[in-house]
């Protein structure tokens, strides 16, 4: 991929070739990077995605709305777009990045995604880099999923104990193991006058509750509707 035939990809041809260099410029290269770019990115990114779902659905109420503009500008599904573009050929990294992979990265990928819509405003004004936005997750806001769908375990799991009239689950820190950078958590999830309870591990104690969350649920013989995975294509 070269710089001219990502921006035929994206639908965008740069007067400044400046900002879309320093929209490719990881920070770890140092000097002008695309730390701002990023930040002016999300903030356009959620605004336009949000306006969208307002006009097309029109019915949802604001949860749902919430849940359905997450999925869409989350790390996962930026990323996935960005490498649709092939975006990872053309960043720049320092040394380390580029020797861990730093380009395939998804954390780097969704960043690099919303500095190069913040690179567009910029260079182009606001309507070229919502009419990028919007071109960019055309697809995507064509084939929305079930708001439902989208609510994560512990949610699921309030709900439906307040629909049996029931008190709300507990969350007891078992374990915290491991080095700071590698921490593992296991957290136990149990029921005010029910023996049922779950148990699970992750790295971080907010996965760990939702992991037993969603063990307690089965549990209960509760459906969780799996989330859509994003499958990379553009």
């Amino acid at each position: 991929m070269t710089p001219a035939g990502l921006q035929t990809a994206i639908g965008y041809q740069f007067q400044s070739p400046a900002l879309l260099e320093q929209a490719l410029t990881h920070r770890s290269c140092g000097g002008s990077n695309n730390e701002r770019l990023e930040f002016l990115g999300d903030g356009l990114l959620n605004a336009v995605i949000g306006s969208a779902l307002y006009a097309c659905r029109p019915r949802d109420d604001e949860g749902a709305l919430s849940r359905l503009r997450a999925s869409l500008v989350r790390e996962a599904t930026l990323a996935g777009i960005a490498r649709g573009f092939e975006l990872g050929s053309l960043l720049r990294l320092g040394e380390s990045e580029r020797k861990t992979g730093g380009h395939r990265r998804d954390s780097i990928l969704s960043d690099a995604l919303e500095a190069l819509l913040g690179a567009i405003w910029l260079d182009g004004g606001f309507e070229a880099a919502q009419r990028c936005c919007l071109d960019w997750f055309a697809a995507r806001l064509q084939a929305l999923p079930d708001p439902e769908s989208l609510k994560d375990p512990k949610t699921r799991l309030q709900e439906w104990l307040q629909g049996q009239g029931l008190a709300l689950p507990g969350y007891q820190v078992l374990a915290a193991d491991g080095p700071p950078h590698r921490r593992r958590f296991t957290v136990r999830c149990t029921l005010a006058g029910d023996p049922r309870h779950a148990e699970a591990e992750a790295g971080s104690r907010r996965e760990a509750e939702q992991r037993a969350a969603r063990l307690l649920l089965e549990q209960l013989g509760v459906v969780m509707r799996p989330v859509p995975q994003e499958n990379g294509d553009a």
